[in-house]
């Protein structure tokens, strides 16, 4: 599968994920209208859609439908988008642009895009608490995956690093700790919400949960590399907003070229995790898709 393959594969993955997606942003109330827009915004603003291909990819891999994976998918990315709205605000990384449209502070002011993400993330738990094809069992091992990889021990401790680390040099050791948190914890929801929608056993989750450990790393040097490389226009947020805020990258410890080796050893190290297994070859291709994106 090249290259190609599996940027059209995922277009046609989002296509289908926001067909579903939508139908959880069809409020009607007008006296709360001001913040359900705002979620709507923000949520149906495209992008990849990459952990919600992941969930559903990981659901087919282990003989699980999609049917019951897509809530799960839909639930993870309310949780995701809720990140991306606080992260973009003044208090945090002051960001103007998001995928070549306004921030959602910047469309609907700080204080409804602060209660946007508030909804977002406790909309995710309605979500899967009303998924009709779930079992109770996995309802409750889907809320606590994202309770606790989204959670203070896992993206959001990894925010709480970042924040903390601005304007101070800290080793290699804490950044891989901050960003296996903060980026990596939620690919691995993401795997792993499609592992428990297939009631997969140890053996697939512990190898579903190796492979996102590994491209969530590549992803973030490929981010990395990116805020220097990339075109604004093409990436559709801001370049070099990491040198403004005085941010530790892979980029302190290592140039470009030694920062693309080492996301490639990550993802060849992902695809060891689940090449075994038969129907992996989307998950295989992502890997190296993510290491060599241009957004």
């Amino acid at each position: 599968m090249k290259k190609l393959d599996i940027e059209v594969k995922l277009k046609e993955s989002a296509a289908e994920f926001e067909r579903h997606f939508e139908k959880y942003f069809l409020h009607d109330d007008e006296d709360i209208k001001r913040v359900t827009d705002a979620m709507r915004y923000s949520a149906m603003a495209g992008g990849k859609r990459i952990r919600p291909f992941i969930v559903n990819e990981f659901c087919k891999l282990f003989g699980g439908k999609t049917d019951a994976s897509m809530p799960l998918a839909c639930a993870l990315e309310c949780v995701h988008t809720y990140s991306l709205i606080h992260d973009d605000l003044p208090c945090m990384d002051n960001d103007d642009l998001r995928r070549g449209k306004p921030t959602c502070h910047k469309a609907y002011g700080e204080e409804f895009a602060l209660l946007a993400g508030d909804a977002l993330l406790t909309y995710a738990f309605e979500i899967i608490a009303d998924a009709k094809l779930l079992s109770d069992k996995v309802k409750i091992e889907a809320v606590r995956l994202i309770s606790t990889l989204a959670g203070v021990c896992g993206m959001v401790g990894g925010q709480t690093i970042d924040l903390e680390s601005e304007g101070k040099h800290i080793g290699m050791e804490k950044l891989m700790k901050l960003h296996s948190l903060k980026t990596g914890a939620l690919m691995r929801c993401a795997a792993l919400l499609g592992a428990v929608a297939a009631d997969a056993g140890e053996a697939e989750r512990k190898a579903a949960d190796d492979y996102a450990s590994k491209i969530g790393l590549a992803f973030q040097i490929a981010d990395d590399i990116l805020d220097v490389t990339a075109d604004e226009s093409e990436l559709g947020k801001p370049i070099g907003s990491d040198a403004q805020n005085k941010k530790v990258t892979f980029l302190t410890f290592m140039n470009i070229n030694e920062a693309r080796e080492y996301a490639q050893r990550s993802a060849v190290l992902a695809k060891d995790a689940i090449k075994s297994y038969d129907g992996s070859d989307a998950l295989l291709v992502l890997a190296d898709y993510i290491v060599n994106r241009n957004k």
